[in-house]
């Protein structure tokens, strides 16, 4: 009898171990990837910002820099099923976010912006081969992608599964750019464990562009201009499904003429947006809800590696206990 009950905990503890291995190797890098068919909304806010705004003068456009505005900033994220990486049980997922800002007070487009990116639906960074990525910053004015190249190299829309607490890239849309984010410590948000990153971006020249002189205090009609563009982004992920929580973004935006230098040019843009309450509380039940269904491919595995030892332990010193009785 003992040494059937010797066999059975053997058999149980190395099934035990077994299905801890395949739940944890094999199951989940093919159930940890985020949806295809994404569908997501959030939303930021700011207050004392300082803008561009293009308003009409006697139906004529006109630029003018205006300070303290109430801005909002929306961000709609869908998932394109006619790409053709995309396929059913896949690696890969295509993304497209669209942004819009404005004016709170005057409804004024303040800037914009459509994407488009394939994403490995594991780590959440860009890859290649992708036929449907591009950047349109001005509508009519699509940039588009090497399919073989990736053209927004890095993270994007969200963190790994399992993140780490380690430095990331992450692309900065506005910037067009990949930015440098650095692991700044665990933090909590409305009661739920996070990891705090910062990401950065010194000054930097993103393009040239004609102006109005006045724009820039010229008495110039037009003036050739240098746009300097920096930015400090702090974002809160839960580490096990990479989840984006919350986020501020302290942003800044200067034009720089030719007898100029960057930092006594003309800011154009300036302020802080933040994710508003709603979207955080939208983020957080999404990364629960995932974290709960992830628990069954990261905890248990554990649970089941232990148990598994345990019975294997507890078996084999009483089977070689029924064996050495039998020869005596």
């Amino acid at each position: 009898m003992r040494r059937v009950v010797s066999y059975v905990l053997i058999g149980l503890g190395v099934f035990a171990v077994a299905l801890g291995l395949l739940l944890r190797f094999y199951a989940y890098p093919r159930l940890a990837k985020v949806p295809l068919d994404v569908d997501n909304i959030a939303v930021a806010h700011g207050t004392g910002i300082t803008s561009v705004v293009i308003s009409e003068d006697n139906g004529v456009p006109t630029p003018e820099i205006r300070h303290d505005l109430s801005v909002t900033s929306t961000t709609h994220v869908t998932g394109d099923l006619t790409q053709p990486q995309v396929k059913d049980g896949g690696d890969v997922a295509v993304w497209i976010e669209a942004t819009k800002t404005v004016d709170d007070n005057s409804g004024i487009l303040l800037s914009a912006y459509v994407r488009s990116v394939c994403l490995d639906r594991h780590t959440s960074e860009a890859v290649a081969p992708c036929d449907g990525q591009y950047i349109e910053q001005e509508q009519g004015k699509r940039v588009t992608g090497t399919p073989n190249t990736v053209q927004q190299p890095g993270l994007n829309f969200k963190f790994p599964f399992g993140t780490e607490k380690q430095d990331y890239k992450m692309f900065d849309a506005t910037g067009k750019l990949t930015a440098n984010v650095k692991f700044d410590g665990e933090d909590t948000v409305k009661g739920l464990d996070v990891y705090r990153f910062v990401a950065t971006v010194k000054p930097t020249k993103l393009d040239s562009q004609d102006v109005p002189g006045s724009l820039i205090g010229s008495d110039e009609p037009t003036v050739t201009a240098d746009r300097y563009y920096q930015d400090t982004r702090t974002i809160w992920v839960e580490p096990a499904t990479g989840v984006l929580v919350a986020a501020t973004d302290k942003s800044k935006q200067e034009l720089v003429g030719p007898d100029q230098s960057p930092g006594s040019g003309t800011t154009v843009y300036d302020g802080t947006m933040k994710l508003t309450g709603k979207t955080v509380d939208d983020n957080i039940k999404q990364a629960t809800d995932n974290t709960g269904r992830l628990s069954l491919l990261t905890t248990w595995p554990i649970v089941l590696w232990i148990v598994g030892a345990v019975l294997v332990v507890a078996g084999v010193p009483l089977l070689l206990l029924v064996n050495r009785r039998r020869r005596t």
